[in-house]
C-alpha cells in the first residue's frame, strides 16, 4: 500500500494489512466543498429505444427528477443525485455511484470525472458522495448510499455500478471485497485505487465481479497497483489469458473468464491526480453488463 495513517482504525478481528488497506489516506487533498465552475448538465434518455424497461411502483419513490444536492446518510455523509433530464419515475434505472478522492466534495468529484451528462443520457441515475477519511466504519457507511437512493428514486438495486478516483477508487473496490458489502455492486471501475496484490490476497475472491481497472503508468503514489489488481481479479474470475495488445485506449482484456465476468485493465499516462480520459470506455463497460441483466 501507499503510506497510510491508522489512528481511526480498529484492528480487532482483522489483520494489520487489512487495517492499512481500509485506513488509506492519500497524500493529496482535492479541494474544498464548493462546486468549481458551471453546474453540470443533465442528458435526456431515449426511454422509447431502451432494449427493455422494468416498471417502478408509482407513488412509492418520491425522489424528484433533476439535481438533488444535499442528501445524506445516517451519520451525515452528504451525496448528490442526478437523474436524466426527462426522468421517468415509473421505470427502474441503473445507478452509477461515484466516490470522491481524499478531501474532495461531491461537487468537486462531479467536476473532476465529468460523468453526469453522458451517464444520464445513457439512462443512469448518478450519485456523487463526499469523501471521508477511510476507516472500517466509513466504508460500509458509504456503501449504504445506493440503498438510500433506491428507497427514494426508481433505482434497481440489482444494477449498481461503482467508480471513483484515488480514495474513491479504493472505496469502490473495497465495497466489492468486504464480506458485508460485496453484494452491493454489479460491477466496478476504480481509478488510481490504493490496493496492491498483497493487500488483495488478505480477502477472499468475490463470487463474481466484473471490473474495469484504470491506472496510470505514471502514478508515482501507487506505482503498478492497477496491473496487480487486474491480475488478481482475473485469477479470481478464472480467466484463461490476457490479450497481449492494447487497444486504442490503452486497455487489455482477459479472455475466457467464468460466468461471463469481465476483467479489463486500462493503463494511461497521466499523474495520480488526473481522472483518466476513459468515460466512453467506462460507460460502455457498464452498459454492456447492464444489457445482460434485463
Amino acid at each position: 500500500m501507499g503510506q497510510a495513517e491508522g489512528r481511526d482504525c480498529r484492528p480487532i478481528l482483522m489483520s494489520r494489512l487489512q487495517c492499512r488497506v481500509l485506513c488509506l489516506v492519500a497524500f493529496v487533498l482535492w479541494g474544498c466543498s464548493e462546486f468549481p465552475g458551471e453546474p453540470p448538465q443533465l442528458g435526456r434518455y431515449a426511454y422509447s429505444s431502451a432494449p427493455s424497461v422494468e416498471p417502478c411502483p408509482l407513488g412509492e419513490r418520491s425522489g424528484p427528477g433533476g439535481m438533488s444536492d444535499d442528501e445524506q446518510t445516517e451519520h451525515g455523509i452528504k451525496y448528490a443525485v442526478r437523474t436524466p433530464a426527462n426522468y421517468n419515475p415509473g421505470i427502474l434505472h441503473p445507478l452509477l455511484m461515484v466516490y470522491a478522492p481524499a478531501g474532495s466534495s461531491r461537487f468537486r468529484s462531479e467536476h473532476l470525472t465529468n460523468l453526469t451528462f453522458a451517464a444520464t443520457t445513457a439512462g443512469f441515475v448518478v450519485s456523487y458522495a463526499d469523501s471521508r477519511r477511510l476507516s472500517l466504519a466509513v466504508i460500509p457507511e458509504l456503501g449504504t448510499i445506493p440503498r438510500l437512493i433506491a428507497k427514494k428514486w426508481c433505482v434497481d438495486e440489482r444494477r449498481v455500478y461503482l467508480t471513483g478516483h484515488s480514495d474513491g477508487g479504493t472505496v469502490a473496490l473495497a465495497l466489492a471485497l468486504l464480506d458485508e458489502t460485496r453484494h452491493i455492486p454489479t460491477a466496478v471501475a476504480p481509478s488510481a485505487a490504493g490496493f496492491r496484490r498483497t493487500d488483495l490476497e488478505t480477502f477472499s475472491c468475490p463470487e463474481r465481479l466484473s471490473a474495469l481497472i484504470m491506472h496510470s503508468a505514471n502514478d508515482h503514489l501507487f506505482p503498478g497497483y492497477g496491473a496487480e489488481t487486474s491480475s488478481w481479479l482475473a485469477a479470481c474470475n478464472e480467466c484463461r489469458s490476457r490479450l497481449v495488445e492494447n487497444d486504442e485506449n490503452g486497455c487489455v482484456a482477459y479472455s475466457g473468464c467464468r460466468t461471463n465476468s469481465k476483467t479489463i485493465y486500462c493503463e494511461g499516462t497521466g499523474t495520480h491526480r488526473q481522472w483518466p480520459a476513459l468515460n466512453t470506455v467506462l460507460l460502455s463497460f457498464f452498459i454492456d453488463i447492464d444489457k445482460t441483466l434485463h
